[in-house]
């Protein structure tokens, strides 16, 4: 609490105090929030809420993950009324989960305790019956539990969000918002888990919250294996970005950062979360092909001889060669292939022109040569980031794509681009690299004929 900065405290009273006087309010005005024979339901619902939070359940979207214990909140919107739903949603600050501190225990019950009775409160004011349904009345009850769930998301989001960014100083706008629809549209998904455990409990009573436990745990458990995949694609990926930059002292991270640079085109162009991930895959292997080309030619001081470049523009099919047996990585394969392509048809290593080049080469072509221009290189330092950026403006139409080229210049405007610490020479033994790059359009290969 104390290493919080003052906005974020006093947020986070405010809402442990709206908490509190929500319950107070609740015990004064009908002296008891739950009726006595409502205690058993109020109990399992607890329960429910309580498993559910100690388990969080990982999401499809980047940077995500959500406890659907709220269902057990909606639930009891419909069951017990706000009282009731407010007083589930505060038993957030008994969660079992390992490592929580004393105080996000007491904002997550707070703020789930306020979403609870905000839902309550319009599913009553929508004349939405508080009990068990009947079965010949579900319907009724549907409209009122839509809005209830259209309220406590949104406000729970809310109230999550505004503790962040008061407490790190970022911003709600920085999370990509095709990230935050999806992760929206889950959240409210998994809302209809309280519909059903309300429906259910006019016949099975307190059993169907273990009717909604196990579809929801073998949901969770698909989750999890989805993920434990996608950090083995990612280790495999990193193990082989790792292998290439071995061969330059001066490319360590230039992968990585390749990689970072083609995710922020592909999201201002409105690539879906899957493409984004190709994307990034392609940008931290489009220079795995460098494997298959002698060291020897990749560091050699002074101008090339038409073999050796030969050598080097075969690069990009010999990375297709070494990736093509990876089934997950689907379109990354043009990007490797064909990402020193030109707009204007000079490139290669097919000379594709214009709309024939992949959209995936595209972008990744506009990286690379950005995270070239600006990174230090064993000729030449790093150069700013304008100077980069007005020649990728030159360079439009001819080289690069011009609508990747102001996509990326759009997407520097919001996110700053971090230039890579200065490297120091390499010691004597490793201090042989090349004085050209075929990645800077500004420092082109020399290549000599006629040896």
């Amino acid at each position: 609490m104390r290493d919080l900065p003052w906005p974020a405290r006093a947020y986070l009273v405010a809402v442990i105090g709206v908490a509190a006087a929500l319950i107070v309010r609740g015990v004064v005005v009908s002296g008891a929030p739950v009726a006595p024979e409502n205690l058993d339901i109020l109990l399992v619902l607890a329960l429910l809420f309580l498993v559910c939070e100690s388990m969080p359940t990982l999401l499809n979207v980047e940077q995500f993950a959500v406890s659907v214990s709220f269902s057990a909140s909606l639930a009891a919107v419909v069951l017990l009324g706000p009282e009731g739903a407010a007083l589930v949603g505060l038993t957030a600050v008994v969660s079992v989960r390992p490592g929580l501190p004393w105080i996000k225990r007491l904002f997550n019950g707070a703020q789930f305790a306020i979403c609870g009775f905000a839902a309550g409160w319009v599913y009553v004011a929508l004349d939405g019956q508080v009990g068990v349904p009947q079965v010949n009345a579900f319907d009724d009850l549907i409209g009122p539990y839509v809005a209830a769930t259209a309220v406590f998301v949104p406000l729970n989001i809310v109230l999550t969000l505004t503790v962040i960014a008061l407490a790190t100083g970022s911003r709600a706008t920085e999370v990509p918002m095709r990230g935050m629809v999806q992760f929206l549209l889950s959240y409210l998904g998994y809302g209809t888990f309280g519909l059903l455990v309300a429906g259910l409990w006019a016949t099975v009573a307190s059993i169907s919250a273990v009717l909604v436990l196990v579809p929801l745990f073998v949901a969770r458990w698909a989750f999890g294996q989805y993920h434990a995949q996608q950090r083995s694609y990612d280790a495999t990926i990193a193990a082989l970005c790792q292998a290439v930059e071995t061969k330059d002292y001066y490319t360590r991270g230039h992968c990585t950062r390749v990689s970072h640079a083609s995710s922020m085109i592909a999201q201002e162009i409105g690539m879906g979360v899957e493409r984004v991930r190709a994307i990034r895959y392609a940008g931290m292997l489009h220079d795995v092909g460098k494997l298959g080309v002698p060291t020897k030619v990749l560091q050699k001081d002074g101008p090339l001889t038409e073999e050796e470049f030969a050598a080097i523009q075969l690069h990009p099919m010999r990375g297709l060669e070494i990736v093509r047996g990876i089934g997950f990585l689907d379109e990354a394969y043009a990007g490797i292939m064909h990402h020193h392509e030109r707009h204007d048809g000079t490139g290669y290593p097919m000379g594709l022109a214009g709309d024939e080049i992949p959209e995936f080469a595209k972008v990744i072509a506009v990286a690379d040569a950005f995270d070239s221009m600006t990174s230090d290189r064993s000729y030449r330092g790093a150069r700013p980031v304008p100077v980069a950026v007005e020649e990728l403006r030159k360079c439009a139409g001819t080289h690069f794509d011009p609508v990747m080229v102001a996509a990326f210049i759009r997407a520097l405007e919001r996110e700053p681009w971090q230039s890579p610490p200065r490297v120091d020479p390499p010691p004597p033994e490793a201090a042989e690299s090349p004085i050209k790059d075929h990645d800077d359009p500004t420092m082109p290969i020399e290549v000599v004929t006629g040896q």
